[in-house]
């Protein structure tokens, strides 16, 4: 399950050009749940950079810490704050990697999961909004998971789905058929993924310094010929 990401200053309208970056990308080392982050969502027809909060808050959730902050994909109709957001409220959170731990016998090291190339991820995510006054409003979002392959499974269950570049308008618009959408998510391709440790730095979410994602070993990537 994906709690921690890392978000770099990212190209991302090279990525998405036509994209409408109204509020700058919000960047952080060592990202937690509950805090806020940069979504992109449809808007009068339009990819657009919007603030939001990492934990899905509809307006009856009394206690934030149950906001969830991820989703099963296999479960988007459970339950109704799901599956309403799944329907109509599709968004992409823009981010350089994001961290798993790996259980060890004394300790859990975490990793850096990222494009073998480096380049930014597209997460899959679903959002919602609760008026606080008749002229305010909080939005707020969930990652939507799914296993991860076989290659990554050593290193965690579950990672948020990934939306290609040319998907993105797809699974942004809320016209696309729910099928449709729910089609895009599936695990990443082996050979489009890459881990490689970090510090446990990570660990504590109070720490945001870049040394928090810089590798402290070798990257490992999905190799064909050793199969």
């Amino acid at each position: 399950m994906a709690g921690r990401l890392y978000i770099p200053q990212l190209d991302v309208a090279r990525l998405l050009p036509g994209l409408c970056q109204e509020s700058p990308l919000l960047t952080g080392a060592n990202v937690a749940p509950r805090r806020v982050l940069t979504h992109i969502r449809l808007e009068a027809g339009r990819a657009c950079t919007r603030p939001v909060f990492w934990g899905l808050t509809p307006a009856w959730l009394t206690v934030l810490d149950h906001a969830p902050h991820c989703a099963r994909a296999e479960s988007l109709d459970a339950r109704p704050m799901f599956r309403e957001a799944f329907a109509a409220r599709r968004c992409l959170v823009p981010v350089g990697g994001i961290y798993l731990w790996k259980m060890q016998p004394r300790f859990k090291q975490p990793f850096l999961i990222t494009r073998g190339d480096r380049a930014p991820l597209l997460l899959a995510g679903i959002w919602c909004r609760y008026h606080t006054t008749l002229t305010e409003h909080t939005d707020s979002m969930a990652l939507v998971t799914v296993p991860t392959n076989d290659f990554l499974a050593p290193l965690g269950d579950r990672l948020p789905a990934l939306i290609a570049a040319d998907e993105a308008r797809s699974w942004l618009d809320p016209d696309t058929p729910v099928e449709t959408a729910r089609a895009l998510l599936r695990p990443a391709p082996r050979e489009l993924l890459g881990a490689f440790p970090v510090s446990r730095r990570v660990n504590d979410p109070n720490n945001q310094d870049p040394a928090c994602a810089h590798p402290t070993g070798p990257m490992l990537r999905w190799n064909e010929q050793e199969t």
